[in-house]
């Protein structure tokens, strides 16, 4: 029987779905119960430091995460790995569409080439060149994303083909905009079908598509695996390989977008692309020759985690309005994962993302490029959270050299903030790069209780200088280069 024949069994019903989800919130929920007295209480009393600023639901909610994510025994990477990637049954007012982007053809290096390239290119040249292993091209999945508008909460997709599904889709986008999402989940966790509701969010508020990258995960695919899946998928967009479900899409229709780790790879994947527009160098792609790749129309990152080695002055003073335990928490955890055939990796290495070597590399800690000169339109958006300081000097270097910024830091917990604004690059579809032309962009504060924003000056967003990110990442690199590496999750 063929996916056309299919008929779909029926779905279960509605009361059912609640139910089971309902018990098992409470069963979870049940043990954090003291927990939430005691914010409650110390909240109401104007006890809490977050009390000052934040309102008692935000408060919980941050208290409640943050019990989950520093658990006392944590699991194995593997079994994490397997934990986290459960995502809710596919149904509602979103279309999904999974298509399988195939590797060049054999003896095709054309990827390989191009980072190579880039990682000699952008080291810092008074250390010695890194050790790694460049890894070959794989299958990689991508699905496209739309909104469903006649959809009720519970449909179903309809059991036809994935290219039918497809065209399904199409028939609904409104927008030639098209956005390439990577997901969180500190570079070895989650999946585009975790991020659903952020892709059909995102779908949504553009009248466009997503597509959204099941890039490969660390640490059983270390760097540059990741990144050479970005690149990849990007040329896909641009010059679809044969049995592609699209039409070639125009690179002022595409915006890079992502959360966290996938904030990381969207602007190391413009920072690739930005040294490779330097220092022109063709690439082949499917038999296909491309003098040089071009830029997208803007990127959009929502805290994204720019420093891998967690040593932004951020990182221990927005601990309290976190949801993430810090450094020396996360270190501390670490100690205690008990091991699995994923980690520790062999040769031995100290952080699951990145070989010892490349820590402090802009395509893996964007935070020490060099220059964003040239860049499209970028939208960023943090909190009171760890990645704070990052993201604030990613922004302003990048407004300094004469990028469009738009940048709106929540009174709020990064992951908290991005929710409530509506998911990961809420800023593709909300803004896509608008704002106070005179200064180059936008720079607001948004105040937590009212959502009032307050205007910034660019040049008040950070006033450290740059040597002090070079500093402490290089600290960062000796106290264990952020041990697990535990990012906006």
């Amino acid at each position: 029987m063929t996916a056309e024949e299919a008929v779909p069994a029926p779905p279960p019903s509605k009361e059912k779905d609640v139910g089971m989800m309902n018990q098992s919130m409470f069963l979870a929920l049940l043990p954090k119960v003291p927990l939430m007295l005691r914010v409650a209480l110390l909240h109401m009393l104007r006890l809490s430091q977050q009390s000052k600023y934040l309102d008692l639901r935000t408060e919980l909610i941050i208290a409640v995460i943050r019990s989950f994510t520093d658990p006392s025994n944590p699991q194995s990477i593997t079994a994490t790995q397997k934990m986290a990637g459960k995502a809710p049954k596919l149904k509602g007012k979103i279309w999904v569409s999974t298509y399988t982007c195939p590797p060049p053809p054999a003896g095709e290096t054309g990827l390989q080439d191009a980072i190579a390239k880039a990682i000699d290119g952008l080291r810092n040249p008074k250390v010695p060149p890194p050790v790694y292993e460049m890894p070959d091209p794989a299958p990689i999945d991508g699905e496209w994303t739309g909104y469903r508008a006649d959809a009720t909460s519970d449909s179903r997709l309809p059991g036809v083909s994935q290219k039918e599904l497809y065209a399904e889709m199409m028939k609904e986008v409104k927008s030639p905009v098209t956005i390439l999402y990577f997901h969180g989940g500190a570079y070895y966790m989650l999946d585009p079908a975790t991020h659903r509701p952020t892709t059909k969010k995102l779908a949504k508020l553009t009248g466009g598509r997503v597509y959204s990258v099941r890039y490969r995960l660390a640490p059983q695919h270390p760097f540059p695996a990741a990144l050479m899946d970005a690149l990849m998928s990007y040329l896909a967009l641009l010059y679809p390989p044969e049995g592609a479900f699209h039409e070639p899409v125009r690179p002022e229709h595409i915006v890079f977008a992502g959360d966290s780790a996938g904030g990381n790879l969207s602007l190391a994947l413009l920072q690739l692309l930005l040294h490779l527009h330097r220092h022109p160098h063709p690439i082949t792609f499917h038999n296909t020759t491309v003098p040089s790749i071009p830029l997208p129309a803007g990127v959009a990152a929502n805290s994204p985690w720019l420093d891998i080695t967690h040593s932004s002055p951020s990182c221990t003073a927005n601990a309290a309005f976190d949801y993430l335990p810090t450094l020396p928490q996360q270190l501390a955890a670490e100690s205690r994962r008990p091991p699995c055939a994923a980690w520790p990796a062999d040769p031995p290495r100290k952080h699951l993302y990145a070989p010892d070597s490349l820590l402090a590399h802009p395509l893996v800690s964007p935070v020490l490029a060099r220059s964003w000169a040239g860049a499209p339109p970028v939208y960023v958006c943090t909190g009171w959270e760890l990645l704070a300081d990052e993201d604030k000097f990613v922004a302003h270097k990048m407004w300094r050299e004469g990028v469009r910024v738009v940048f709106e830091e929540a009174a709020v917990p990064g992951g908290v903030g991005g929710v409530c604004q509506g998911g990961g690059g809420g800023g593709a579809g909300r803004r896509g790069g608008g704002g106070r032309e005179e200064a180059g962009g936008r720079f607001v504060m948004v105040k937590a209780r009212s959502l009032e924003e307050v205007v910034l000056e660019p040049g008040e967003v950070w006033k450290e200088g740059e040597e002090v990110v070079e500093e402490g990442l290089e600290e960062g690199e000796g106290a264990g280069g952020g041990g697990g590496g535990v990012a906006k999750l």
